[in-house]
């Protein structure tokens, strides 16, 4: 496609999504005014003001606030990279940016239309026809590049694994509408297993600058080996920043088992950030931490007789505290002060050094079953987790979560001989997890561990959800807590 050709597609897809915006206020206006009839859509009454100068000047200004959210967001730049679902969340911030925006426009003006019916009308309406017409655009084009039309071609330089794993890759994804121009490499032992094949290697590094003069290539993708191939790497991207090509890295530049990367801005500098486990995203992660305060809110306030009555009978069963506090292991090993209703006697932390042959776990955990610290009381407390809910103020407090790895005493931690046990870390603790519905004190220290990373690389609000779920029978119908 022409520059010129893509330019006017350009223009006219962003007029159309303004078009979309107006349909959508008129429409929300429209619903606004009911019972006025809703279609068509009362187009008049976009000029909604006493001064209808004012009014289309007001329209004006939003259009163009609109506009600039879009582009902001990045909604004209290539989508060819971008999932379809990354799409739609990028729609839905602009969107939602938008009418937040409207929303406080009409505010500050105290306009008439401003009620909920039409903040809601608008913003569902135009997200909606957005999202839509964005679908309706990516299947058009998947349509027209599994022609052959609106194609980008692209060199792939380096011919390692990640390379031809990559070129594989694109093949299949013929809907994106790349066509793999060929290699660029040296020669290796590596290189005589795609010589002549589909598709073959067109230069080497010293000629890729010529290669890229003569020829059509819209895109460069670098599979280089960094650590060795970092001064060919840096010349093949001034030559391509020379020519105005876009260049492309894999974010795989280490050999690493479980991290995974992203790019983030940081002060108008690109960064590649390597992280590992589920726990991603901002919206997720809020969501996580509003479900923990509010449940947790909500079962203290319900508990508070619970509360009362075990204060109670700690203290008039044994001499000491009723609460337990203890130092804990948080957060990329914060220290935090844990609370727990007091279920031993009050010197216990003091006897574990002459009870340490009597401990019954592997690894570096203190864990007795007939432990003879615990009092009448604490047994009870034990056996019914209720020694466990005054670690909800811990969760509201930020320290813990609902759900997350049980945090581990500073002198446990002190005894981790392995560095991929401290991994368990690097989310918030919590009250349950996989180890507590799994066998909980019957499992060994290694599949606690394990459990624990598979909560971290597979973490999910869903397994949050049925992790609580299943904790209540498994709370139950053991006879102890950890």
């Amino acid at each position: 496609m022409t520059s010129f050709r893509r330019q006017l597609l350009l223009l006219i897809f962003k007029i159309f999504d303004l078009a979309l915006m107006l349909f959508a206020f008129s429409l929300a206006l429209g619903v606004h005014r009911l019972p006025a009839p809703l279609f068509p859509p009362p187009l008049d009454n976009f000029l909604f003001l006493e001064n209808r100068n004012v009014s289309l000047a007001f329209l004006l200004v939003f259009s163009l606030t609109w506009h600039i959210i879009f582009l902001f967001n990045k909604l004209y730049y290539s989508r060819r990279l971008l999932s379809r679902w990354r799409e739609i969340f990028e729609v839905l911030k602009a969107t939602t940016a938008g009418t937040s925006i409207l929303l406080l426009a009409l505010f500050v003006l105290e306009k008439r239309v401003l009620s909920i019916d039409f903040i809601v009308v608008f913003w569902f309406s135009v997200t909606s026809l957005t999202i839509v017409s964005r679908l309706v655009m990516r299947y058009v084009l998947s349509l027209a590049r599994l022609r052959g039309h609106n194609l980008r071609f692209m060199l792939i330089v380096g011919t390692n694994n990640r390379a031809i794993e990559f070129a594989n890759r694109l093949k299949t994804k013929k809907e994106m509408g790349y066509a793999i121009v060929g290699f660029v490499d040296d020669k290796w032992k590596g290189t005589a297993d795609i010589a002549g094949g589909n598709p073959r290697i067109v230069a080497d590094l010293d000629s890729f600058p010529e290669f890229i003069r003569n020829n059509v290539v819209d895109e460069v993708m670098i599979c280089l080996p960094m650590k060795s191939y970092y001064d060919q790497a840096f010349r093949i991207v001034c030559h391509c920043e020379e020519q105005g090509l876009k260049v492309h890295f894999l974010p795989t530049l280490f050999d690493l088992k479980f991290a995974k990367s992203k790019t983030e801005w940081f002060d108008g500098e690109l960064m590649i950030t390597f992280f590992t486990g589920g726990m991603t995203g901002k919206w997720p992660m809020f969501a996580k931490r509003f479900f923990d305060v509010s449940v947790s809110s909500l079962i203290v306030l319900a508990c508070l007789p619970v509360f009362a009555a075990a204060a109670l009978l700690i203290k008039i069963n044994s001499p000491g505290p009723v609460f337990f506090v203890q130092d804990r292991v948080g957060l990329n090993k914060r220290r935090f002060r844990l609370y727990k209703f007091r279920t031993m006697v009050k010197d216990a932390e003091q006897k574990i050094s002459e009870l340490e042959e009597l401990n019954e776990v592997s690894g570096p955990v203190f864990k007795i079953k007939d432990d003879p610290r615990i009092t009448s009381v604490g047994r009870f407390l034990r056996k019914t987790s209720v020694d466990e809910l005054p670690q909800l103020v811990n969760v509201i407090m930020g320290d813990m979560s609902l759900v997350g790895p049980r945090p581990l005493p500073v002198r446990d931690y002190e005894g981790f001989d392995q560095d991929w046990h401290r991994r368990r870390f690097s989310v918030r603790p919590g009250i349950t997890c996989l180890w507590q519905i799994k066998g909980r004190s019957n499992i060994p220290f290694e599949q606690w561990m394990e459990l624990d990373m598979q909560y971290i690389d597979q973490w999910s609000l869903g397994l949050d959800l049925m992790i609580l779920i299943k904790t209540v029978p498994a709370v139950f119908g053991t006879s102890g807590a950890a």
